[in-house]
């Protein structure tokens, strides 16, 4: 990845947040890295160099500045807005896939070989896998070292390290100081930690502008029954995630989004951050997104009533492609109620200890629905043997459904199976992979939202002035789908 090195230093000589997470600023004097914004003494412009990534920054020996916490920033867009192999490989490496399943099961989920991808990696973000996700467990590291009470050899673990001896060596290569330190620091910062054991207090940080009542909206008029919630300005859900179950109150704050999780298993911790960074799209590019869109006069009006609007992720691939298909052809309030009905049928409950009071049914599992969807489920036959049939490919390996697909393959893989059409497929691209430039010109509402904004509504007419949306499009059909909302006939779910 070139880094334009005249652009990057004027970004720190200006302390210019917007830039945190695109860019890692590495003093060679020092030996530290910081994020653009850190508040310490600007350095010479001979003296630094700029790099893509922590793990970048690390490879060359530079140590993580403990004043702004370069890692405590939202990550960079382009591991959601591109859709090549180092953006890809990179959502997989932030979900843990490297800890859980080695670099070799890592090339195999991206479909390369070991050392095309070690190549790639290296080019594009100046470091091979392993570093990566390496720089990724020192995160993880932090943070359970700053938010838990657990003992430094279960932090080591849990963080993804193979010895304690490796968590030691790491921390201190990273931070400069041994875990023992680091946490004497933060408490003295942010006081205690949480009393209840596997209860974790995080700040997921996010570029203003952000659209926090959009979201929870969304969320809200899609809650199911057990599984989510929205009450009082916090979202509330429950997790599947690698190692066991876990609940997430999110509540949005001044430049973060307040976190408090619940984990089974203290291992999900890097996981569970990921998943929720992508639901909630915290790492988009407001500025630069709002920019395009408001240039169009059509647009312009709709973006300056909702500056930085966010694209609705998920946590759970499977959970989402089910909840498209059964939200085909109905509206929002029909898909919900069919929907938690099946959960309610299928869904495994949570004990008390890890609700906590909130939500307490986890999604069913692709295997129960395959199994068992055909009982549970009412309505149209089709219907209930699409989903069934893509549960059953999930269930088997036939269709994977991680934020690391290609875009195309995966609208291939979907629209192959029975009863889901290209709407279902691009719709899930944007819920799934996050995809910025899905505009779904068929869909009902985006072309009444077109209408209402004074734009061509037919589907070839909108498809034409929509190009001068790219490559942020599906961003352009949330704003087409706030403004077509104002008719509820309009609305349509997943």
């Amino acid at each position: 990845m070139l880094l334009d090195q005249d652009r990057c230093y004027r970004a720190v000589a200006s302390r210019d947040a917007r830039f945190d997470g695109l860019f890692i600023t590495a003093v060679r004097t020092t030996r530290i890295y910081c994020r653009p914004s850190c508040p310490a003494t600007t350095p010479k412009r001979a003296n630094v160099e700029f790099l893509p990534t922590a793990g970048a920054a690390q490879q060359r020996g530079y140590r993580a500045c403990r004043r702004c916490l370069p890692d405590a920033v939202p990550g960079s867009p382009d591991w959601n807005s591109r859709a090549d192999l180092a953006a890809r490989a990179m959502r997989l490496i932030t979900d843990g896939v490297v800890e859980r399943d080695g670099v070799t099961g890592l090339a195999a989920r991206l479909g390369y070989s070991e050392r095309q991808l070690n190549r790639v990696l290296s080019a594009e973000l100046g470091a091979g896998p392993l570093t990566l996700a390496r720089a990724h467990r020192a995160h993880t590291a932090r943070l359970l070292i700053e938010t838990t009470p657990l003992g430094m050899a279960d932090v080591a673990f849990a963080a993804g390290f193979a010895s304690v001896r490796q968590f030691n060596d790491t921390v201190r290569e990273v931070y400069g100081v041994p875990p023992t330190t680091l946490r004497t620091e933060s408490r003295n910062r942010r006081g205690p930690v949480p009393a209840v054991a596997g209860t974790l207090v995080l700040r997921l940080p996010y570029r203003r502008p952000f659209d926090a009542a959009g979201l929870l909206n969304f969320f809200a008029a899609r809650a199911l029954d057990g599984v989510e919630s929205v009450a009082d300005g916090t979202y509330r859900r429950t997790l599947r995630l690698p190692h066991g179950a876990a609940t997430v109150a999110l509540t949005p704050a001044d430049g973060h989004v307040a976190a408090t999780l619940r984990l089974a298993d203290p291992r999900d911790l890097g996981p569970a951050v990921a998943r929720l960074r992508r639901m909630l799209d915290l790492d988009a590019d407001p500025v630069a997104i709002d920019e395009v869109l408001g240039a169009d006069p059509a647009l312009a009006a709709s973006v300056a009533a909702t500056p930085g609007i966010r694209l609705a992720g998920t946590v759970d691939g499977t959970e989402q492609a089910v909840r498209a298909v059964l939200g085909q052809q109905v509206s929002v309030a029909g898909a919900r109620t069919t929907t938690s009905r099946l959960t309610a049928a299928l869904g495994e409950r949570l004990p008390a200890a890890l609700a906590a009071g909130g939500p307490d049914l986890l999604f069913p599992t692709a295997e129960a629905i395959a199994e068992r969807g055909a009982e549970a489920m009412t309505g149209p036959a089709r219907r209930t043997a699409s989903v069934v049939g893509l549960a059953a490919a999930v269930a088997d390996g036939t269709l994977v459904l991680d934020p690391a697909r290609d875009p195309d393959d995966l609208h291939a893989a979907l629209t192959a199976l029975p009863g889901i059409g290209p709407w279902t497929a691009g719709y899930l691209s944007i819920r799934l992979l996050g995809a910025p430039d899905e505009l779904l010109p068929g869909d009902l509402a985006v072309r009444r939202g077109a209408g209402v904004l004074g734009l061509p509504s037919d589907v070839d007419g909108l498809s034409r002035h929509a190009g001068r949306w790219r490559p942020w499009r599906s961003y352009a059909a949330t704003h087409l789908w706030r403004a077509a909302a104002t008719n509820p006939r309009t609305r349509r779910n997943a």
